[in-house]
């Protein structure tokens, strides 16, 4: 159930951080939006889902173009 809840949570994100990057032409939000879509179909572990979402969620803040 808590697997279920983070994907749907991170996958929300996910599309935030699409719309953001084609809109303002940022790659990185972009790659980063797709990531945090697709990732929670393939990590199953709930704090290694936490983690590499934090990590993604973090991406476009720390590399800029």
């Amino acid at each position: 159930m808590a697997t279920l809840f983070l994907a749907m949570i991170f996958g929300s994100i996910g599309v935030g951080y699409i719309v953001y990057g084609r809109k303002q032409s940022n790659g990185i939000a972009l790659i980063s939006g797709i990531a945090l879509c697709g990732f929670p179909y393939f990590i199953s572990n709930i704090l290694l889902m936490i983690l590499v979402g934090a990590i993604l969620m973090a991406v476009p803040f720390y590399i800029k173009q």
